[in-house]
């Protein structure tokens, strides 16, 4: 029952973090769109045209890289400053800390689901047409949900603890974006680096959200297990952190 009540308080949390995001902005929900149309046109405008990248069918390789990725690293800054913004809350109420990270993670996967159904359109305006391993897209969802989960709810742990964090967290992303795939294909990498970029979960990840909207290709299964079972394993330490650090976050300082 109280599971249910802290379920039905995330989702009803979400909606309104939603709302109030659409009512700060003159565009409102147009603006959940054109944000990362921006980005992408900014990335495709370096590395397509000022630096001529060579990897086939790149504009959608492109596109479909940046919107998974954008929807990581949205859960993870978002939910991972949400604990440390929300100290005062925790003080006054008695509610798991897990739930303000949880919120904003879900805030963007909505958003990220309406940037996604473009994201569809568009490839198949270029000749991706959808196909039957569109199927697999959920389960492949859920491995990516699980991996920003757990690496926002790890940054929301220590966040309060060093705040200063916050000024470096951007950078970490930024490096990761770069060794994750997501504007060249790590294929294209020789050894031995490929196979320390490949240790990387999103290099799986993303590999098989391509290999699905572009190429009509099941995912690597036993690959996605892997990750999916290292993201779980680190889920459930993460949440743990958080528990076992909310005693401190009530006695931290205003």
């Amino acid at each position: 029952m109280m599971r249910l009540h802290i379920l039905e308080l995330v989702g009803f949390s979400a909606y309104a973090e939603l709302r109030a995001e659409r009512a700060r902005s003159y565009l409102g929900f147009v603006w959940w769109l054109l944000d990362p149309a921006l980005q992408m046109a900014i990335y495709y405008f370096i590395f397509a045209v000022v630096l001529k990248a060579s990897t086939p069918d790149f504009v959608p390789f492109l596109l479909v890289g940046l919107t998974v990725w954008q929807w990581f690293k949205s859960c993870v800054s978002h939910g991972g400053y949400a604990i440390w913004l929300n100290l005062a809350v925790i003080r006054q109420v008695r509610v798991p800390a897990a739930v303000f990270p949880s919120v904003q993670i879900l805030a963007d996967t909505v958003k990220f689901l309406f940037i996604f159904a473009l994201l569809v359109v568009i490839l198949w305006f270029s000749g991706h047409v959808p196909g039957i391993t569109y199927f697999a897209l959920p389960v492949v969802f859920a491995a990516i949900l699980v991996f920003a989960t757990a690496s926002a709810y790890f940054v929301a742990a220590i966040m309060p603890l060093l705040p200063d964090l916050r000024f470096i967290i951007e950078q970490l992303l930024m490096m990761m974006m770069l060794v994750s795939g997501v504007v060249f294909s790590i294929r294209d990498v020789q050894p031995p680096l490929r196979q320390i970029l490949d240790l990387n979960p999103m290099v799986e990840l993303l590999d098989a959200v391509r290999g699905i909207l572009m190429h009509d290709a099941w995912p690597d299964w036993i690959g996605l297990f892997r990750v999916a079972a290292i993201s779980a394993l680190f889920y459930a330490l993460a949440l743990l952190l958080i528990a076992r650090l909310t005693p401190r976050y009530v006695k931290l300082p205003s």
